[in-house]
């Protein structure tokens, strides 16, 4: 692992905290079980073919239960659901109690959503302390909500300007 310089790794947190980024959670089934983690290092890669990224960290519960081939859910959280993303960002818990979801296209889809894309794992890249998901989308929905974003380490949403 290489040593950052802890100024230039300051600096760049806080240079990240200023972008507005969409909250979501990625969730797979795993020999039954529902697994899923709170993410908001994902993007779309490619309309032709349909392709996403999403960066999942090394220490990942849920990267330790997947690989090239998983299915995958990225549950786009709406404005409602910011306790939502805090409890499945903590890992003392189980994040599926009293948490509504059905199974979509092979992962679960978790209820009152801003959107959903179901992808397959097509390629795993380690960068950093983070492992990049190159993934194939098999569907997506939209749902008629306000998006949740993180900002400035604060949860917010997006209001458009008219």
């Amino acid at each position: 692992m290489s040593q950052t310089d802890p100024v230039v790794e300051k600096n760049f947190r806080a240079a990240m905290s200023h972008v507005a980024a969409p909250v979501s959670i990625v969730t797979s089934v795993v020999d039954g079980t529902p697994w899923g983690t709170t993410v908001s290092a994902f993007a779309s890669l490619s309309m032709d073919p349909p392709m996403m990224l999403i960066s999942l960290q090394h220490d990942s519960g849920l990267l330790s239960r997947i690989g090239e081939g998983s299915i995958l859910g990225v549950n786009v959280l709406s404005a409602s659901q910011s306790e939502l993303a805090l409890r499945f960002a903590r890992r003392d818990q189980d994040r599926f109690t009293s948490t509504p979801w059905t199974l979509a296209d092979g992962a679960p889809r978790l209820g009152d959503i801003h959107a959903y894309v179901a992808v397959k794992v097509a390629r795993m890249v380690t960068g950093g302390d983070h492992v990049v998901l190159f993934c194939d989308v098999i569907d997506a929905a939209t749902y008629e909500t306000q998006p949740l974003t993180y900002h400035r380490r604060l949860f917010g949403t997006h209001t458009p300007e008219v």
